[in-house]
């Protein structure tokens, strides 16, 4: 009986299972959470901020109707502009799990160099703040990322070194241009929503939100993340930095001056609107119209409660923010990871198994197996007579044993 050569036996030739590669698995992070993040509390939450949206709406109307309007409803966009790309940037950086907290500061600086220089034109004085800042959010990605530090830490040193700057002006400064955004306020906000709501859904494809937020710690948050981990979250910090001078911009025109300040309280507003809007403080996860939506509502807001002659500060506004926007991260990181299954456990085959085709052998009992006798059967006594002796064989007289031998 000879052996079978595989593929000659009539049964299928054991393979090894080799995971195709594509796009999912270059992009997808192999440290993170199996399965896909559930996006329902997303949609939930922006309906609660969809309906807020709605009643600020009723009680501007019902308050001042002509802050809906003409003039009015232009200013009412700029300043949800300003804000709106303020939030962007602060949101940005979240989703890299690397939060730029200079945000406010360079906003504020933007915003004096924009007031100082904007006489030269708007793109020449914008295009040069805007590259300068791309620089600055490249060195300080570069430090995040090439010394592994934590993003707040040091976007807090760079919001202090740009701190150093506002500080050498004691004096409001003029906007020497003559740029008025409310005669382009439609276009400021159409731009302003394309870029929230494409980069929401852009986000909202997974293996791009993975990639995005692939520096978010999983273990240890000292342990290296890799190279696109590095790229992404570098990236992150220029873009955030260069949509923070915009912002600075716009708001020094629409307001004709700039007060030389710290800009942090900016930086307080920026992030508890980012948060308020659903993209969780430890990054990776966010909405798609949340920060449209929490812009819009935080700028009628402020707007309702000047028609009141209600005074807040940005600091209050900022820090209520903050607050119902932490307890939207805990939603969304509790209700959006992704849905833990039965964990496939291996199998090992028993040594009833057939190795090629997977099968088990089984043996047809007809019939129960009776219970074995308590004790073996009793033995008959022993003879005496040796079985093995002279005389075991015959029967009877041997013919060389008589006497005459």
């Amino acid at each position: 009986m000879g052996y079978d050569e595989p593929g000659r036996s009539g049964q299928p030739e054991p393979t090894s299972a080799v995971p195709a590669v594509g796009v999912d698995t270059v992009l997808e992070d192999p440290d993170s959470e199996p399965g896909r993040d559930r996006f329902g509390v997303h949609i939930v939450w922006e309906t609660l901020l969809l309906l807020g949206f709605g009643a600020l709406v009723y009680l501007v109307w019902r308050e001042d109707p002509a802050l809906l309007r003409g003039n009015g409803l232009r200013g009412l966009i700029v300043d949800v502009v300003g804000l709106g790309l303020l939030a962007l940037a602060a949101g940005l950086s979240l989703r890299t799990a690397a939060v730029n907290l200079a945000v406010g500061p360079v906003a504020v600086a933007a915003g004096l160099h924009f007031a100082e220089q904007s006489d030269r034109g708007v793109l020449v004085t914008v295009g040069t703040a805007a590259a300068v800042a791309a620089l600055g959010g490249l060195l300080l990605g570069l430090v995040v990322v090439l010394l592994h530090v934590p993003g707040w830490a040091a976007s807090l040193g760079g919001a202090a070194g740009v701190i150093v700057y506002v500080e050498q002006r004691s004096t409001p400064v003029l906007v020497q241009g003559d740029y008025d955004p409310l005669s382009t306020a439609g276009q400021l906000f159409v731009g302003f929503a394309a870029i929230a709501v494409v980069g929401g859904l852009f986000g909202a494809v997974g293996p791009i939100r993975r990639l995005v937020g692939r520096f978010r710690p999983v273990a240890d948050p000292a342990r290296r993340r890799g190279v696109a981990a590095a790229v992404a979250t570098t990236a992150g910090y220029v873009c955030s930095t260069v949509l923070a001078v915009l912002a600075g911009a716009l708001i020094a025109s629409a307001d004709g001056a700039v007060t030389p300040a710290a800009g942090l309280d900016w930086t307080v507003l920026a992030v508890g609107a980012a948060l308020l809007a659903g993209t969780s403080a430890f990054g990776l996860r966010g909405g798609v119209f949340g920060t449209l939506l929490t812009a819009a509502s935080i700028g009628l807001f402020l707007a309702y409660a000047q028609a009141r002659g209600w005074t807040f500060s940005r600091w209050a506004v900022g820090g209520v923010a903050l607050a119902v926007g932490l307890a939207a991260t805990r939603l969304v990181e509790t209700y959006g990871r992704p849905a833990s299954g039965p964990v496939a456990l291996p199998v090992t085959p028993s040594p009833d198994t057939d190795v090629n085709t997977g099968a088990e052998w089984s043996v047809a009992q007809h019939e129960p197996v009776g219970d074995w006798p308590p004790v073996m059967p009793a033995q008959p006594t022993a003879s005496s007579t040796d079985p093995w002796g002279s005389r075991r064989w015959e029967t009877g007289q041997r013919t060389w044993d008589g006497e005459e031998r």
